[in-house]
């Protein structure tokens, strides 16, 4: 197996499971842990896509979400401070999220993939994660799901309060998803960084750049 594919895979599963456990923590009063570790799944998809083209992309995605899905349904088995270390619920909105964003990335990706080198990755993602967003805290926190995981309702992401503290009242996780997606638009262009630099490294070693 090429040893920078091999990469993708390993990295993009350490990435779901580490933001699976990371997004039921609170970062302040509007963001969670989570939020600074998923970004990086789309910036291994965009940089498989570049290198190896978009069937290794998706593979990557297919093999890092199979193994994500394993050890998220572990998570679930082990019990920590305040119940289980990911629950059944975050485990389906997380993959569900992430097939849905990632296999968008890619389509994206692969449309764009002619023009100015930051077009692609930059698109792909802003609009990957518009999606992902949009779907996770809903299945992972919305009200009307808890009957999805009874026993583990997540009330405190419920609770009424003023939209990232200025606006109406609404579920807490309206203003975490905003506050999310806020920061994976900033992360986008940040990431655009280590992009160029490994595919400057990667294909000037020799590696073919679609």
């Amino acid at each position: 197996m090429n040893r920078s594919f091999l990469a993708g895979v390993v990295a993009m599963a350490i990435v779901v499971v580490a933001s699976n456990i990371l997004v039921q923590h609170l970062l302040g009063d509007w963001l969670t842990w989570g939020a600074l570790t998923y970004p990086i799944a789309f910036l291994v998809t965009d940089l498989m896509n570049r290198i190896h083209g978009p069937a290794a992309a998706r593979r990557v995605v297919a093999t890092g979400f199979a193994v994500g899905v394993a050890c998220s349904l572990i998570g679930t088995q082990i019990t920590g401070e305040f119940g289980p270390l990911v629950t059944w619920r975050v485990a389906i909105a997380s993959g569900t999220a992430f097939l849905a964003a990632q296999l968008c990335d890619v389509a994206i990706f692969d449309r764009l993939r002619g023009g100015r080198w930051w077009r692609a990755p930059l698109a792909s993602t802003l609009v990957g994660s518009a999606l992902d967003t949009a779907i996770f805290f809903t299945i992972a926190f919305a009200a009307f799901l808890n009957g999805v995981e009874p026993g583990n309702a997540p009330a405190w992401s419920q609770e009424g309060v003023p939209l990232l503290g200025a606006g109406p009242a609404l579920p807490l996780w309206v203003s975490l998803a905003l506050a999310d997606w806020g920061v994976k638009l900033g992360l986008a262009i940040v990431a655009l960084i280590p992009f160029r630099l490994i595919v400057r490294r990667v294909t000037g070693s020799g590696v073919l750049a679609h």
